[in-house]
């Protein structure tokens, strides 16, 4: 099964809530962008507290492109976020992973589009999901790099249960590629 999981990367909250009310009805999940321009230089709207009443609608997903990812997890479980994934590009990703199974949310990590596979798979086998940047992380409108299109085989080869998201550049002719090489989300 395919789960369509729309992403919200946004420096106010007011257009935050624009793009959830596009959604609404229509998705279980929505996934948040955390940036605090650490990692990549680019901010988000990240008082975490005015998602709560949207956490009563939709599952929530935090998709933290920060270089500190363990400190945000306790503010966004607070907040009813349900998953947590965090670039593994940051720091600490043992500590992020433990501190999100400590609040007993789903967890997983991320790997940007010129990565190295390499860098995820050491996490691969404690984590919940995957997710695969299909572009640069950090800003919304880059184009699809088919290339990634080996990480999600890569990933589903060696671990054939676990959901791999796609994230960047995803479209009516670019999912279906990403379907096929494996990804769930």
């Amino acid at each position: 099964m395919i789960e369509i999981i729309p992403g919200i990367l946004d420096q106010s909250f007011e257009k935050a809530l624009e793009k959830v009310s596009l959604v609404r009805g229509l998705v279980e999940w929505l996934q948040i962008d955390i940036l605090d321009n650490t990692l990549i230089k680019n901010t988000t709207y990240n008082d975490f507290t005015s998602y709560a009443p949207i956490a009563k609608e939709f599952n929530l997903e935090a998709h933290l492109m920060v270089s500190d990812p363990a400190k945000y997890v306790g503010p966004l479980v607070v907040a009813g976020f349900k998953r947590l994934i965090a670039q593994v590009e940051g720091n600490d990703i043992r500590e992020f992973i433990h501190q999100a199974r400590v609040f007993e949310v789903e967890v997983g990590v991320a790997i940007d589009s010129p990565s190295d596979i390499e860098m995820i798979e050491p996490y691969l086998g404690d984590v919940d999901c995957a997710l695969v940047m299909m572009y640069r992380m950090g800003f919304s409108g880059q184009t699809f790099e088919p290339s990634n299109l080996e990480k999600i085989k890569r990933i589903k080869s060696e671990y054939p249960d676990l959901p791999v998201e796609v994230d960047g550049g995803t479209d009516s002719e670019t999912a279906p590629l990403s379907i096929a090489a494996g990804a769930t989300r």
